[in-house]
């Protein structure tokens, strides 16, 4: 993959490699590759909510201390 993927589109990848495990559609021979992907996956969109959810809390922080003056 040559461009970096947006969440939703990290979140669409492991979507489709969960329903591929869930209906058994993945060759034994890939599976531990699915596997290392979707943690790869679930680690980098867990890095983007944290990020996101600091972003936003100093957002809010700094609109508090803004109403206080």
């Amino acid at each position: 993959m040559s461009k970096k993927q947006s969440y939703e589109e990290q979140i669409e990848e492991l979507e489709e490699i969960i329903a591929q495990i869930e209906d058994e559609s993945i060759p034994v021979d890939e599976l531990a590759a699915k596997v290392k992907r979707a943690a790869e996956l679930i680690r980098k969109c867990r890095s983007v909510l944290d990020a996101t959810s600091k972003e936003v809390d100093t957002i809010l922080k700094d609109m508090e201390s803004g109403q206080e003056d």
